[in-house]
C-alpha cells in the first residue's frame, strides 16, 4: 500500500466546497422564504457546515461578504440560541459554533413569545369582561390557541429529547 493510499484511509474525506456553498445558499433561501433573515441563514449554515468554530472574519471570507454583514447576523443568531459565541484565548476576537442541540434550543427560546401572547391576551379577556362579548370570545380563543401551541411545543420537546437520545445524536459533544 502506498503512502498516499494509507493517508487517504486515515483522513476524513474533504467536503466538496462548491456543493457545500450550494447547500448553504439553498438552505438560507429556504429559511428566507419563511421569513428568516437571509444573511442570518447564510451565516447559520456556514457555521453548521464547518467542522470547527469560525471567527466572524472566517465566516465573512467563506461567504464573500463584509465582516459588518456577519456581525449583525451573529448577533441575531446568538439571541435565539442558534449560535454560541466563544472568546479566542489571547485575542479580542470570538469564534462561533452551533450549540449542542440548536433546533430544540431555538424552539424553546421562541416559545417565550407564546407565553407573552398568552399573558397579554389574558389581560385582554379580562378587559373585555370575559367571553360574554364577540370581542372577548375572539381574544379568549386567541389566548387558548397560544396556550395549546405552548403545551404542544413542550410535549414535542420531550419527544424530541427521547428520539435524539434513541438515535445517538446526544452522544456527540459537537452535535
Amino acid at each position: 500500500m502506498s503512502t498516499e493510499e494509507t493517508m487517504s484511509m486515515t483522513q476524513s474525506p474533504r467536503p466538496d466546497e462548491e456543493e457545500v456553498h450550494r447547500f448553504v445558499e439553498r438552505m438560507a433561501m429556504a429559511f428566507a422564504d419563511v421569513g428568516f433573515p437571509r444573511m442570518a441563514g447564510r451565516v447559520l449554515f456556514t457555521v453548521m457546515s464547518a467542522d470547527e468554530p469560525l471567527t466572524a472574519g472566517e465566516i465573512a471570507e467563506r461567504l464573500g461578504v463584509s465582516a459588518a454583514a456577519v456581525s449583525g447576523a451573529v448577533r441575531y443568531l446568538t439571541q435565539f440560541a442558534m449560535l454560541v459565541r466563544e472568546p479566542v484565548k489571547g485575542s479580542r476576537r470570538d469564534r462561533y459554533r452551533m450549540p449542542v442541540n440548536p433546533w430544540y434550543e431555538a424552539t424553546i427560546t421562541k416559545t417565550n413569545l407564546y407565553k407573552n401572547f398568552i399573558d397579554i391576551a389574558g389581560g385582554g379577556v379580562e378587559a373585555l369582561r370575559g367571553r360574554s362579548t364577540p370581542a372577548g370570545e375572539r381574544v379568549a380563543e386567541m389566548r387558548d390557541f397560544f396556550l395549546f401551541v405552548q403545551e404542544e411545543v413542550d410535549a414535542l420537546g420531550e419527544r424530541w429529547r427521547a428520539r435524539r437520545a434513541a438515535t445517538g445524536h446526544g452522544d456527540r459533544a459537537d452535535a
